[in-house]
């Protein structure tokens, strides 16, 4: 998570966050907080104890981690990279299931070797927490984990990125699950793990902000809650 203490703003930060908490509890889950302030044990025993990660939205990624330069768009909290490279890391090594949002898509798909475009038009929304905000449309790929959760064909779903993946940046083990349309070409808009017995699914959008989603996406969050419970109880 962001740390609020670094954001620009604390206060909107901690509603940001807040809304990811709100998500995981409505399904049963507990929240355990990390984020670039906590210490080391911490982070261990939190890390050594998940049954699933959830990557959240945020400031962008350093291009240096898939090998670029920044250009003057990009706004990077290395503190929060380090730590979320590391419990990926860790995810990963465990196999427990995880869920990516808007940055932590991103962060996935860096992790998995792939990369981004730093800047992207026609994508962002007035910031939160604005009453409104901008919305494209998202095409689910038959056949996915993402079509049998929300079914197959096409939704509308909130834009709040920047920054965005092409279908040839996408990294390793990790299949498009959804696209939306751009000028430029078409950009991932959802991901899965290649792998059907592994539990990972990302999102570029907001799915904790309910007021701008439609409903059907709560189901997002019931699966990962039920993969992490099944992950619990192996």
């Amino acid at each position: 998570m962001q740390s609020p203490e670094h954001a620009a703003n604390e206060e909107v930060a901690w509603r940001k966050n807040d809304r990811y908490f709100e998500a995981i509890r409505r399904h049963g889950g507990d929240v355990i907080v990390l984020d670039e302030d906590t210490g080391l044990d911490e982070r261990a025993a939190a890390l050594a104890a998940m049954d699933g990660l959830l990557l959240s939205g945020g400031a962008d990624l350093d291009p240096a981690l898939y090998g670029e330069e920044a250009l003057p768009t990009t706004v990077v909290e290395p503190g929060r990279d380090a730590l979320e490279q590391s419990a990926f890391e860790v995810a990963e090594e465990r196999r427990v299931p995880v869920f990516g949002v808007c940055r932590g898509m991103q962060a996935v798909n860096v992790f998995r070797g792939g990369s981004l475009v730093q800047d992207i038009e026609g994508h962002t929304s007035p910031a939160y927490p604005a009453p409104e905000a901008s919305s494209h449309d998202l095409e689910i790929e038959a056949g996915t984990r993402l079509a049998t959760v929300l079914g197959e064909g096409a939704a509308t779903v909130n834009t709040y990125h920047h920054q965005a993946i092409r279908p040839e940046q996408v990294g390793q083990g990790l299949r498009i699950s959804g696209y939306s349309p751009h000028p430029d070409g078409d950009l991932v808009e959802a991901f899965e793990d290649t792998d059907p017995g592994r539990w990972l699914m990302a999102v570029q959008s907001h799915p904790e902000r309910t007021e701008f989603t439609s409903p059907e996406f709560e189901r997002l969050w019931a699966s990962f809650l039920d993969a992490a419970r099944a992950y619990s109880s192996r």
